[in-house]
């Protein structure tokens, strides 16, 4: 098992700044990267605010939290960011050409020791890794959102994942706080999957006028006891991210996942969720974001 001190994580968007709060907290000198300084300024902001609050709530001491801030440093490039790495986990948007890119530019940066983790949550590790000279140092970390209230973490094996990394993520995850459950690669994984098939049969029962999006949402939390209904962890999620895992699973696991109609138009609208101020339903309070930056 590799002895991590040193953790990267490159993309600031909203899971990558969640990632380096989790990582800073579990006690690792944490690297947040991104290209783009507004986004490096937003997630140092983000933090603080959550580190803070989470003294107010007693979840951590105000010692620990200024600690943990302490050990977080921002870099505007990979190769800055990467360099002085143990592991990396990779937080870009869920396309697999842009993670194809950045694993091909930290398979060259980055000391062969060095564990590389990309938070995907649906997209092939095997395909990831085959870019690399080191398919065995690579793994899936599949964070959730918000990554530091969420306990979850999926720990995926790509085909030649060996069992040293495989340890390396399940510690690393378990000092961050985390519930950890491995799983052998596949479309989705588990959670993708099973969540991507709620939500897209709720967009279809939305197209087809069998119930509102607000009283789908409270069905499904009243009579199945889920935490959030379909339509508010989508605007959550994103719908455009959504969109892409389903797009990836139709292609991989058939029709059974080809996405609602009412879900593509709505992506084509620009209507993300709480990203853009816009989704399902509308956010009036929340100021569009930026497109999320690929790493640099």
């Amino acid at each position: 098992m590799a002895d991590v001190k040193t953790i990267a994580v490159i993309g600031a968007g909203t899971m990558g700044r969640g990632i380096a709060h989790s990582a800073a907290l579990g006690g690792y000198r944490t690297i947040l990267e991104d290209i783009l300084p507004n986004a490096l300024r937003r997630a140092e902001s983000e933090i603080r605010a959550n580190l803070d609050k989470a003294v107010d709530l007693g979840k951590v001491t105000a010692r620990d939290a200024d600690a943990a801030f302490s050990r977080l440093e921002f870099a505007g490039s990979v190769d800055e960011a990467a360099r002085q790495a143990d592991l990396v986990i990779e937080a870009v948007p869920e396309e697999l050409e842009s993670k194809i890119e950045i694993f091909t530019l930290l398979d060259k940066i980055c000391r062969p020791t060095t564990v590389l983790a990309s938070n995907t949550s649906s997209l092939s590790l095997t395909e990831i890794a085959s870019v690399t000279y080191r398919p065995r140092k690579i793994v899936g970390m599949h964070f959730f959102n918000p990554v530091h209230k969420m306990k979850l973490l999926e720990i995926v094996r790509a085909l030649e994942t060996d069992d040293d990394t495989l340890d390396t993520a399940v510690n690393v995850g378990k000092r961050m706080g985390k519930e950890v459950v491995v799983i052998r690669e596949s479309p989705g994984f588990v959670t993708s999957r099973i969540n991507a098939m709620i939500g897209n049969e709720a967009f279809y029962m939305l197209q087809e006028g069998i119930a509102s999006a607000e009283d789908i949402d409270k069905a499904l939390k009243l009579g199945l006891n889920h935490p959030m209904g379909p339509f508010e962890l989508v605007d959550l999620v994103g719908l455009d991210t959504r969109l892409h895992i389903l797009e990836y699973l139709h292609k991989t696991l058939g029709e059974k996942f080809r996405p609602a109609p009412l879900l593509v138009q709505y992506v084509k609208a620009g209507r993300l969720g709480r990203k853009s101020g816009r989704g399902v339903f509308e956010y009036p309070e929340k100021k569009p974001e930026p497109a999320p930056a690929a790493a640099g």
